[in-house]
């Protein structure tokens, strides 16, 4: 059952709608994401944890939910935005409706909403707090001083709430098969799936887990996964990665994992105006032009390398030239920004994860 409902940001815009849902309060660092399909993927991938994310794309809700498309157990994402909401879907591969799913993970939607020009907004002002609220039951006054009580998004740990607890073996593989010490920072489990198709013996571990640790294992590759919220605040987390890159054992980091891995050699990250969301980013590979297009989500980059650094850039956006991948000179770690695996979009960047396992091969 709809009901009235307010998205509120914090510069003090507010736009009504209807509510879908559960009706709570959203509160969230409001991003917009411009994939054209994939919401259930989206709307499941932790890495939005902390985030209200707004769909650019006009109909959502139109194929259904079904029980294939999950990247993680629940919905970390605090509030959808979207335009038209379809609670009708007709597809053969739906098993339920997206009312019937938010309802189920708690999570509140706003729909009937002028997502251009709350896009406009996010672009030209860039990514703020805001909040979803039923407007009959909560004040805007309300709205405003939780708001303000969320504060930034780099004042959260959100890799705590959406990480594993306990190190967990995901898949035993086969004789000979290589071991991989994952670390779960929220990682999506198309990621895991791959890793799995190779036949590895896939380990996850809780994001604090130590380098010693880790070592223990014997590892043939340690992977750095995606994940939610600001890699400057995890102090802890990229002092044991600095141990792991002093080792010759084969690293690959995506997205959280790419920042992390970046930090632990020392660069420097920044916060982007309104981040890259969505399945449809190009990214060039700089040592043979090779354009890729990607799926992406996140708000921070790495920025530019000094001329002395070990590390070089590999990968760079087509839309804006920010840094997409890095990779060590001389041993094989490297790491990369957008989501390869592809939950929602092109599966052009499987590459990477073959690379991974052929420096793993070369090892033995």
């Amino acid at each position: 059952m709809n009901f009235q409902a307010t998205l509120q940001l914090q510069n003090g815009i507010k736009l009504d709608g209807i509510g879908f849902g559960s009706q709570k309060v959203g509160i969230g660092e409001v991003v917009f994401n411009t994939a054209i399909t994939g919401y259930q993927e989206i709307m499941t991938d932790p890495s939005y944890d902390g985030q209200i994310i707004t769909f650019t794309y006009p109909h959502i809700g139109n194929t259904g939910i079904n029980s294939e498309d999950y990247e993680s157990k629940s919905v970390f994402a605090r509030g959808i935005v979207v335009r038209n909401f379809c609670d009708f879907p007709s597809n053969w591969r739906s098993q339920g409706s997206l009312e019937s799913f938010l309802i189920k993970h708690d999570v509140i939607c706003i729909s009937d909403i002028d997502t251009r020009y709350l896009t406009k907004i996010l672009r030209d002002q860039g990514c703020m707090t805001g909040a979803i609220y039923p407007s009959k039951s909560i004040k805007d006054s309300e709205a405003q001083h939780a708001i303000k009580k969320f504060g930034n998004i780099s004042e959260h740990d959100l890799i705590t709430n959406v990480a594993t607890k306990k190190s967990f073996q995901y898949a035993s593989g086969k004789k000979n098969s290589k071991k991989i010490v994952a670390f779960d920072f929220g990682v999506k489990e198309n990621i895991l799936k791959i890793l799995e198709e190779f036949d590895a013996e896939i380990i996850v571990v809780p994001p604090n887990t130590s380098a010693e640790d880790v070592l223990e294992m014997n590892p043939d590759g340690i992977f750095l996964s995606n994940g939610p919220g600001d890699p400057s605040t995890l102090t802890a987390v990229v002092s044991e990665i600095k141990k792991m890159i002093d080792t010759d054992i084969p690293i690959f980091g995506i997205c959280l994992g790419h920042q992390l891995m970046s930090l632990a050699y020392d660069l420097k990250i920044e916060k982007m105006p309104f981040g890259h969301h969505g399945a449809n980013h190009p990214v060039c590979d700089l040592r043979d032009r090779t354009v890729f297009i990607t799926s992406q989500n996140h708000n921070f980059a790495v920025a530019e390398l000094p001329d002395n650094s070990e590390i070089q850039v590999t990968h760079r956006s087509l839309f804006d030239g920010t840094i997409q991948g890095i990779q060590h000179k001389t041993k094989h770690q490297y790491s990369i920004q957008c989501h390869p695996e592809a939950s929602p979009g092109p599966k052009e960047f499987r590459v990477l994860f073959e690379k991974f396992f052929k420096d793993m091969n070369a090892k033995t």
